[in-house]
């Protein structure tokens, strides 16, 4: 079979589009130089390799010869992998949503060949329907006025590029006080789902950033209100079918209000972020299904998204033998077969709400599919009360059902397995491993977060020890952005305080000098996406929402605050304060689209604990005063252990422990808050009414 120039991408997205009939290049100055020596239009289409709708338009629409015919007879195309090119999806996303009000993907875009955009829209079917545009008139028109009324397109063209520029660029103020955390907090409580949980209506987002902000708002404030939203939305994902019953792991979103109904495809970042949001959620509340949800999630990601290197994959999609969903649904008749017990499998299809002739409709038809897809709609604590049975007995027969559906779900052809590593998203992943060590006392989870991190800085730089964005098969490339720089950042410190190994404080702290050395805006501050001499785009992007991820500019300050408390540097702090005044306005005009900004400008203008373990890791009275400090949430905190192994390293990058020690042959700990600090306290009850006003009765036990 003929391929076109995409079969040497290493991007598995760019492969599946390698047997197209389209002329495809990818992304680069050999399309570009095409196309101004052809005097040709640029056809851009931006997706992922497990998009389902990006999957429909390559059958429809980039399969067909006909189609394929007008693309190469009148522009040059090209195709881009947005997970390998942030950047340019960035650009050009923005773009969508300036002349259309929206955007997702795939994305579909016509520019100059200098890369202006003039046209923009997403799923494009072949011919135009139903009140949508078709990829063959939406073309043979634009390659009409390229010939015959180009001055338009131009015009337009550079009208689209003047809007870019604005577009990526933000208002500086004052740094706000509290009124803008109650600000936000107003704003998400009025949207909230008071019936279902989550945020507005279908679809529904898992939106992470804001559980995370509500929990932080709760803490601090004694809302209970706040903490109670996201404790519902919590329970309500892990019941409904968003959440994978059989093999853990959390799908993209639900396309319905009440998580039953999900788009399957599972994105490691979502995996990432929600753990650390259930792991937040379980220290603050205590409930044992939020602990369980995050075990869960890390067994999904250990046992099938993890490469033999250390690194994480980045995607399952959605889709199997041609259709959204195969793999993760069950026929009535399946669903019997492999339970095996009559009795367990009565009793299950009632509690997982299987239906004989399947419990979801054809979104086009209404027809029923005959498909279940699991959720359940009440508690097992209010079924095992209507079987006669304890919790436990129920949850013991669910585990050995699970493991028998497993098992027949295992030879099904699995979805497409997205096996690039990206160093962002394995930094997300990084700090969720971290947290779930130590808030739930697993070593393997820091021992993975660990030899992932090592991949990452062993294998993913380049000549000049700069990080790369994208590594598979054995190759590492793709100009690392601002993005990959603040998630690794944020999973080396958060993987300091599970090891308190110094070199992680100081990777943390080099990598971080190198983003400011190569992302940094001097002029209007703030971290631009790309770096300097990156300047195939036509504006340079400077990313601050918080969307499906938070922005690196919202990690950034975060990372900043924490690197001054830990190191006692106060150039970090300074460069957090420039940050959050450089964009403060913009944010302060709709706060609950930063809300993991706000964390960030919660934890530069609000006090955080320091707080100094000093004793060997390994002796009991060292270890009790760590469990004191991880006993409960405890947010904008950061922990450094001084023992005699570490002392040297540690003083070298934070000069000011060198005078502390333990006190009376007792590991102590020094506590600081205000910058005002304590003095040494060596008893873990004193620590914890400290930290949290009380002590737990039993001692502290980890929720």
């Amino acid at each position: 079979m003929k391929q076109n120039r995409l079969a040497a991408e290493k991007s598995p997205y760019l492969q599946q589009h390698a047997s197209n009939p389209v002329n495809w290049f990818p992304w680069g100055e050999d399309a570009f130089s095409r196309a101004a020596a052809l005097d040709r239009p640029i056809f851009l289409s931006i997706g992922y390799a497990t998009c389902h709708w990006c999957h429909v338009m390559e059958k429809e629409s980039f399969e067909d010869e006909e189609a394929a015919e007008m693309l190469n007879r009148n522009f040059v195309s090209i195709k881009v992998d947005r997970e390998e090119r942030p950047d340019v999806d960035a650009v050009y996303m923005t773009v969508c949503q300036m002349l259309t009000g929206s955007g997702g993907w795939p994305l579909s875009l016509f520019l100059t060949p200098d890369r202006k955009p003039f046209f923009a829209a997403t799923y494009l079917p072949k011919n135009s329907g139903l009140g949508r545009p078709g990829l063959i008139d939406v073309g043979t028109k634009v390659a009409r006025m390229w010939k015959s009324d180009r001055d338009r397109l131009l015009e337009s063209a550079r009208g689209i590029s003047g809007q870019l520029g604005n577009a990526f660029r933000y208002t500086s103020s004052p740094l706000p006080g509290k009124e803008i955390f109650a600000a936000a907090y107003g704003q998400l409580e009025s949207s909230f789902d008071r019936v279902h949980g989550g945020f507005g209506g279908a679809p529904k987002f898992p939106t992470p950033h804001r559980l995370s902000f509500l929990l932080l708002q709760g803490h601090r404030t004694g809302n209970r209100k706040a903490v109670e939203m996201v404790e519902q939305t919590l329970t309500a994902m892990r019941r409904g079918g968003i959440w994978d019953h059989v093999g853990f792991g959390f799908h993209r979103y639900a396309t319905d209000a009440r998580w039953f109904l999900p788009h399957f495809e599972k994105m490691l970042y979502d995996q990432a972020l929600l753990a650390l949001v259930y792991l937040q959620a379980a220290q603050l509340s205590g409930r044992r299904l939020f602990r369980r949800t995050a075990e869960e999630i890390f067994t999904y990601v250990l046992r099938d998204m993890t490469d033999a290197g250390g690194g994480f994959y980045a995607a399952e999609d959605a889709d199997s033998e041609g259709e959204e969903g195969r793999f993760y649904v069950w026929t009535a008749d399946e669903f019997r077969k492999a339970a095996g017990d009559p009795d367990a499998a009565r009793r299950w299809a009632q509690i997982l709400n299987v239906k004989e002739d399947g419990n979801f409709s054809e979104e086009a038809t209404g027809r029923p599919t005959g498909a279940n897809i699991l959720c359940l709609a009440h508690p097992l604590s209010d079924w095992a009360e209507t079987f006669g049975l304890t919790e436990s007995e129920l949850e013991a027969e669910w585990s050995a059902l699970c493991a028998k559906l497993l098992s027949a779900r295992s030879g099904r052809p699995r979805p497409l397995r997205d096996e690039k590593i990206l160093t962002d998203w394995n930094g997300l992943m990084i700090s969720a491993l971290a947290a779930g060590a130590r808030i739930l006392g697993v070593a393997d989870y820091g021992s993975a977060a660990r030899k992932a991190a090592r991949f990452v800085l062993g294998n993913m730089r380049d000549a000049d020890g700069r990080l790369l964005h994208r590594f598979r098969q054995g190759e590492a490339g793709i100009p690392a952005m601002a993005d990959d720089y603040a998630f690794l950042i944020e999973g080396l410190l958060a993987l300091y305080r599970v090891f308190f190994d110094p070199e992680d404080l100081a990777a943390a702290a080099a990598l971080q000098h190198q983003m400011i050395d190569d992302f940094w805006d001097d002029t209007a501050g703030g971290f631009f996406l790309t770096a300097a001499g990156d300047a195939d785009l036509p504006v340079r992007p400077k990313e601050l929402y918080d969307g499906a991820l938070p922005s690196a500019n919202s990690v950034a300050i975060e990372n900043l605050v924490l690197l001054t408390r830990l190191t006692g540097d106060p150039q970090w702090e300074r460069r957090a304060e420039q940050l959050a005044s450089a964009v403060a306005g913009t944010v302060a005009q709709q706060p609950t689209a930063f809300t993991r900004l706000l964390g960030g400008l919660d934890a530069l203008t609000r006090p955080g604990w320091e707080i100094v373990i000093a004793g060997d890791r390994d002796r009991p009275d060292t270890r009790a005063l760590i469990d004191a400090v991880e006993a409960r949430y405890l947010p904008a905190s950061a922990v450094v252990l001084k023992s005699k192994d570490s002392a040297m390293s540690l003083e070298r990058i934070a000069p000011y422990t060198r005078p502390l020690g333990p006190v009376d042959g007792r590991a102590a700990a020094y506590l600081c808050t205000g910058r005002a600090c304590d003095r040494p306290l060596t008893d873990p009850e004193k620590v914890l009414v400290r930290l949290h006003g009380t002590a737990p009765s039993g001692g502290a036990a980890r929720s």
